[in-house]
């Protein structure tokens, strides 16, 4: 969303689970906060689930390329896939969920007297349903 939100944020970061299709997403102020959102991604798989993660395939964006997360993926031996350029197709699973719940968000928008800047408090309505 181009809008910031009620609770001060402007965008979100969405994790899926290649085997189950389970989906975690984090509201963000800054993109800046993705390494903090993986961590805690990571955090709440382990602990909650039991389980390690091995591949974050991801699509260039910047937040994924830095050397600080780089360096935690190396850290913790997770594998990490880079999509090709131009490629959306390959990481299609998060793609789609992620058009899907900007899609739902807007419509719920549409259809009601809401100010834009409700649009993350309508997502976090959509992720407790």
């Amino acid at each position: 969303m181009n809008t910031q939100g009620r609770g001060g944020f402007q965008y979100f970061i969405t994790f899926t689970d290649e085997f189950s299709r389970y989906g975690y997403i984090y509201l963000m102020p800054h993109k800046s906060e993705a390494l903090e959102k993986f961590k805690e991604f990571k955090n709440e798989v382990q602990n909650q689930q039991g389980k390690s993660i091995k591949v974050l395939r991801s699509d260039r964006g910047g937040v994924y390329l830095s050397l600080e997360f780089i360096e935690l993926l190396k850290e913790y031996g997770i594998v990490s896939q880079l999509t090709p350029p131009g490629t959306t197709q390959w990481n299609g699973v998060s793609e789609r969920r992620n058009r899907t719940l900007l899609d739902m968000v807007r419509s719920m928008m549409s259809h009601s007297d809401f100010p834009t800047s409700f649009w993350d408090m309508l997502l976090k309505q959509l992720l407790l349903h």
